[in-house]
């Protein structure tokens, strides 16, 4: 009789260090885009995320006796993703805070990669954003235009319009890894390249920021546009709700939360208290991710939902 095991049964070669390296090499040109744009703060900023993200996860795995995993490029992703997240200006304690808090208390304290409910760098860019002012406060690139760039959405919720061109290029105000959306597409296109994401969650959640700005401004297609290219929206439709732990693995399943995370993204925005609703709306839909996948899941042959059904003949 043949040996039945567990799933998978089908392996790859790609494991941990390999998927997050290609992160890293997509996020090259956001974070010399932002560096460029915002000059040395902004170095800073990336460098103290960076630097306590990882030391943050070495001591974890020396406190929890567990097999330092430093190695696997993890911490980085998360410091890097949180430094781009931030505005240059935020003060070098806070970011160094809010990677401790991304890694010890969000990751870490569940088991470490693969075991925490949502993205590290999201809850902690939420954390901060609730408990450090400076977070909400964006800073204006030289030749940018200081009324119209320091807070491109609430400018937009005034009823101007900003520069497509501008937005594109990140001649504007807001986060490091946010301004220039040219960079994050570039990445994006390596990243579907390497098969590292699909194209689901992007598409899905862009597609929702969209069709409700058409409808809120009235089936305006420029300004729905600028709606869906300011703020952290490209960032975190590419990089943020991408993340495997706490998305969806299913095809359908990934549609529905890429699409919820756009239509929160757009109500928070119109309708809420805070002008971006990006970071919020993916902690709320990583929540949901288990039920998501429970209602999508795929049925295996052979069997039916609820229980198993064998069609074979006594």
């Amino acid at each position: 009789m043949d040996k039945v095991l567990t799933s998978p049964h089908l392996r790859c070669r790609r494991h941990t260090r390999g998927i997050m390296t290609d992160v890293v090499i997509a996020l090259v040109p956001t974070t010399l885009a932002g560096c460029i744009i915002f000059g040395l703060p902004a170095v800073l900023t990336l460098t103290v995320a960076v630097v306590f993200a990882v030391a943050a996860e070495a001591v974890c795995c020396k406190l929890q006796k567990r097999c330092q995993s430093i190695a696997d490029m993890s911490a980085v992703v998360t410091g890097l993703l949180l430094g781009l997240s931030l505005p240059a200006t935020t003060p070098w304690w806070q970011t160094a805070v809010g990677s401790v808090f991304a890694v010890a208390v969000v990751k870490c304290i569940f088991g470490g990669l693969g075991f925490n409910t949502v993205n590290p760098a999201i809850c902690a860019r939420v954390f901060m954003i609730l408990s450090f002012a400076e977070v909400l406060s964006y800073p204006v690139p030289d030749g940018a235009d200081t009324v119209a760039s320091a807070t491109p959405l609430s400018y937009l919720e005034a009823g101007a319009d900003l520069s497509i061109v501008k937005l594109f290029f990140g001649v504007r105000g807001g986060c490091i890894g946010e301004v220039c959306i040219g960079a994050i597409l570039l990445g994006m296109a390596y990243l579907l390249y390497k098969r590292v994401i699909r194209i689901h969650i992007p598409a899905s959640y862009l597609g929702a920021v969209f069709l409700l700005s058409l409808i809120f401004e009235d089936g305006d297609p420029i300004r729905a546009l600028m709606w869906t290219l300011s703020g952290s929206c490209v960032l975190g439709a590419v990089f943020m709700a991408t993340d495997y732990v706490s998305s969806p693995a299913t095809p359908v399943g990934k549609l529905l939360y890429g699409a919820g995370c756009g239509a929160l993204t757009a109500l928070v925005r119109f309708y809420g208290g805070y002008p971006e609703g990006v970071s919020f709306a993916i902690l709320f839909m990583n929540f949901t991710v288990p039920f998501i996948e429970t209602v999508t899941e795929a049925t295996v042959f052979g069997t039916k939902r609820g229980g198993i059904c064998l069609h074979s003949k006594m």
